[in-house]
């Protein structure tokens, strides 16, 4: 739907009559509006005279190439609102930069997918980040009854942008379901972010059974602090060493590569990230996304001492509280309830109160209750949810909050 709430109008622009009729098909039966044409050399009067919501152009094209096309549509101030996404066999780095340059909203690579297509192309027109939760447990996974509802998987959430690119932070036993999504999509040059929040056993151990890690083509990128000399590729393939695993990292097939990141801002695949050392035994890093005015935070683990304890930090809470002031989202540890927390202290993870009061001090809009203790069952995590609702309550709070459950999706 457009902002009027009409259907999206699209002009597909390609010299093969099939790949016209295919995309039409798709975006058709999507509730997409769709016109064709496969006159290149025409096309921009034909965009100009009816001012579609998308162009949705080939880049080899004889006479006026998508490049051309795109400079063309960028140069007239008139057809500034409309998104301009290429659909290309040209899988080259080079041509995709080149498009974005040109003014490209978009680059998406043929084969096409349609189980995926009208997502991904949707995803671009409203420009929404999709976040997805593949496990919320902490320490370790779950099974049984009392774990069907909110899912048995540690840690995993990722982050999928306009643009294509794809956030993972923490690679707990989620991860394995994420992989195995991706496959079912028929997905092919995945390239993808691994963040790793810090070393301890639930936030790695999956990485082995991430399935695209195996696959020629996939490029991996591993992300995360240092501990102490230990590179965050020697911990990655320390845990995968011939005693613990039986796989080593040398039996990856895709192209993967590590970067160590310290406390500040980076820029990952074109989008600004920042980190933050978080209290938690070790190095543990919390992730800070800001994308065209929206910012996520994953904050986990991190332990917020009550205020009558000796080791209770009121500078660290302030620095945390400006981290993520303003997020759109807080996804962050809430492990135990306030009650389990007395027997917990120095553990290095949160309680119920102390979340609220720290989402409420941020002024963030959504809190993600997130790394539920494995003793905890479904109906435990409800009433912890309607414990921080209250306790919200109890401050005069605005926060949402929200207690997601494995395979969620939330479009923001």
């Amino acid at each position: 739907m457009d902002a009027s709430g009409g259907k999206v109008r699209i002009l597909v622009v390609d010299d093969d009559d099939l790949v016209l009729s295919l995309i039409e098909n798709i975006l058709s039966k999507d509730g997409f509006d769709v016109e064709t044409t496969n006159d290149s050399s025409g096309a921009l009067n034909l965009i100009e005279r009816t001012h579609p919501d998308v162009v949705i152009s080939d880049l080899m094209m004889p006479n006026v190439d998508g490049f051309d096309l795109c400079k063309g549509v960028r140069d007239n101030k008139d057809l500034d609102d409309i998104k301009f996404i290429v659909v290309t066999a040209k899988a080259y780095a080079s041509d995709e930069a080149r498009a974005f340059e040109c003014g490209a909203n978009g680059y998406l690579k043929k084969p096409i997918n349609p189980q995926t297509f009208p997502d991904r192309l949707r995803r671009i027109v409203e420009d929404k980040i999709d976040l997805t939760f593949w496990g919320v447990r902490g320490t370790l996974p779950k099974t049984g009854e009392g774990a069907l509802r909110y899912g048995g998987n540690t840690s995993c959430v990722t982050l999928e942008f306009p643009s294509q690119q794809l956030f993972v932070f923490d690679v707990g036993s989620g991860i394995k379901e994420l992989g195995a999504h991706l496959l079912r999509q028929g997905r092919k040059r995945i390239n993808a972010k691994l963040f790793i929040s810090h070393p301890h056993w639930d936030h790695i151990n999956a990485i082995p059974f991430f399935a695209p890690l195996y696959m020629q083509g996939n490029e991996f990128e591993i992300l995360g602090s240092k501990q102490g000399d230990i590179t965050m590729r020697e911990l990655i393939s320390a845990q995968m060493d011939g005693v613990y695993f039986p796989i080593t990292l040398t039996e990856f097939s895709a192209r993967t590569y590590f970067r160590n990141l310290d406390e500040g801002t980076h820029d990952v695949a074109d989008i600004e990230v920042k980190t933050k050392l978080l209290a938690h035994p070790g190095r543990a890093l919390g992730f800070r996304v800001n994308y065209n005015s929206r910012s996520i935070c994953y904050i986990t683990d991190q332990e917020l001492y009550l205020n009558d304890n000796e080791a209770y930090d009121p500078h660290y809470e302030r620095t945390m509280a400006e981290f993520v002031n303003g997020a759109d989202v807080l996804i962050t540890d809430t492990t135990y309830t306030d009650e389990e927390y007395k027997s917990k202290v120095n553990w290095g993870h949160s309680c119920v109160s102390k979340v609220c009061e720290f989402a409420d001090a941020g002024n963030v809009k959504k809190l993600y209750l997130f790394h539920h203790d494995p003793d905890q069952d479904d109906d435990a995590i409800d009433a912890k949810h309607e414990a921080a609702v209250k306790k919200l309550q109890e401050l005069g709070s605005k926060v949402e909050c929200i207690a997601p459950r494995e395979g969620d999706k939330f479009r923001l």
